[in-house]
C-alpha cells in the first residue's frame, strides 16, 4: 500500500535529473504536496506563494512562458474551485505549459467537510479544452501520467488521491495513462470506476462473480485523452452500464459515458454512482462518505444487483 503523492514526487526529481527544466509552485502546501524530499534535493526549483492560489496559478503560467516545465502541487478544492479564473485564462485559454497536480481530490480531507471536498473538478476541467485530465488508478499510474506529462507540450490536470493504495496489475507493455485497465469479464453489465475508485469496483465484481454475476469492469485512468474503444464495444455487448466516481454526478465520468451512448446511439441503460443532484458531501470520515453514496464495495454490489433486478 502506497500513497500516490511519493510516487509524483519521485516522478519530479527524476524529471529533473533526467534534465527537465522543472520548477514546482506550492501554495503553503508543502504538507499537503509531501514536497521535503524535493525541496531539499532542488531548493532552487520550488516556490511557495502563500495562502494565494490564484497567484499560485498566476505565477506557474508566467514561469512556463518563461521557458519553464511547471508543475502546481494543491490540494484540488482550492487549485481547481478558488483558481477557476486563473485556470481558465492564464492556462487554458493561453495554453500554458502548466502541470496541475490536483491533491487530495474526492473526499480525502473527509471530516473538514464540503469546503475541503472535491467533487467538480473533474467537472470544471473537462469545461477547459485543451486540458489534458488524467486520473490515475494507483501509485504506478501516478508515477507514469506525472512523467508523461512532464515530457509533454501544454496544460494538464492530474487528480492524484492521497490515500493508500496498492497497484493493480496490467498485461505487460499497457501504458496507464490513456488505457482503461479490464479488472473483470463478464457479459452482464458494465461497470466503470473513475481513478482509485476502480479498488472498489475491482472487490465488488469479484463478490458478484461468486454470486453468479459477471461484470465487465473496468478502471479509467484518464478523460481526455481516452482510449474508450473496448469500453464502447462491452457497453455495447452487456447493454447495462454503471460508472463509480467520488464527484459530483454531473460532468464526470457518468456524464462522460452518457455523452458516448449518445453520440454513438448505443441502445444501453445507465447507472451513475456519485453525489447525486443538490448534494454535498457531510463532513465525515472518508469511509463513511463513500458507504453513504454506495461507492464502497458493498454500496456497488447492491446497486448492481439492483440494477440487473430492474432491468429484467
Amino acid at each position: 500500500m502506497k500513497d500516490s503523492r511519493d510516487a509524483m514526487i519521485a516522478s519530479f526529481i527524476s524529471a529533473v535529473e533526467n534534465g527537465v527544466e522543472l520548477m514546482v509552485v506550492v501554495s503553503d502546501s508543502t504538507s499537503t504536496s509531501k514536497i521535503q524530499p524535493f525541496a531539499e534535493r532542488f531548493p532552487e526549483r520550488i516556490v511557495n506563494v502563500g495562502i494565494a492560489e490564484q497567484n499560485l496559478v498566476g505565477m506557474a503560467a508566467g514561469l512556463a512562458l518563461g521557458g519553464y516545465v511547471v508543475a502546481t502541487a494543491n490540494a484540488s478544492p482550492f487549485l481547481v474551485n478558488r483558481s477557476a479564473e486563473q485556470v481558465r485564462n492564464d492556462v487554458a485559454y493561453t495554453d500554458t505549459n502548466v502541470k496541475m497536480m490536483g491533491l487530495n481530490p474526492g473526499f480525502a480531507y473527509g471530516s473538514l467537510g464540503p469546503t475541503h471536498h472535491s467533487l467538480e473538478d473533474i467537472s470544471m476541467m473537462r469545461s477547459l479544452g485543451g486540458v489534458k485530465i488524467y486520473t490515475p488508478i494507483d501509485p504506478e499510474g501516478t508515477a507514469e501520467a506525472v512523467t508523461h506529462v512532464l515530457k509533454s507540450e501544454g496544460p494538464a490536470y492530474i487528480r492524484i488521491d492521497s490515500g493508500l493504495f496498492q497497484n493493480i496489475r496490467r498485461p505487460d507493455g499497457v501504458l496507464r495513462v490513456t488505457a482503461p485497465v479490464r479488472l473483470s469479464e463478464g457479459n452482464d453489465v458494465t461497470i466503470l470506476g473513475m481513478g482509485t475508485s476502480s479498488h472498489a469496483v475491482k472487490e465488488a465484481a469479484e463478490i458478484l462473480s461468486r454470486a453468479g454475476v459477471h461484470a465487465d469492469a473496468w478502471g479509467i485512468p484518464s478523460i481526455r485523452p481516452l482510449r474508450n474503444e473496448e469500453l464502447l464495444e462491452s457497453i455495447g455487448n452487456t447493454g447495462k452500464v454503471m460508472s463509480v466516481e467520488a464527484h459530483s454526478v454531473h460532468g464526470g465520468l457518468g456524464s462522460l459515458v452518457s455523452e458516448w451512448i449518445a453520440d454513438k446511439g448505443i441502445r444501453a441503460r445507465l447507472v451513475r454512482l456519485g453525489v447525486p443532484e443538490g448534494l454535498f458531501a457531510p463532513a465525515s470520515p472518508r469511509p463513511a462518505i463513500e458507504a453513504a453514496f454506495n461507492l464502497d464495495t458493498d454500496g456497488i454490489v447492491k446497486k448492481v444487483h439492483e440494477f440487473l433486478g430492474a432491468s429484467y
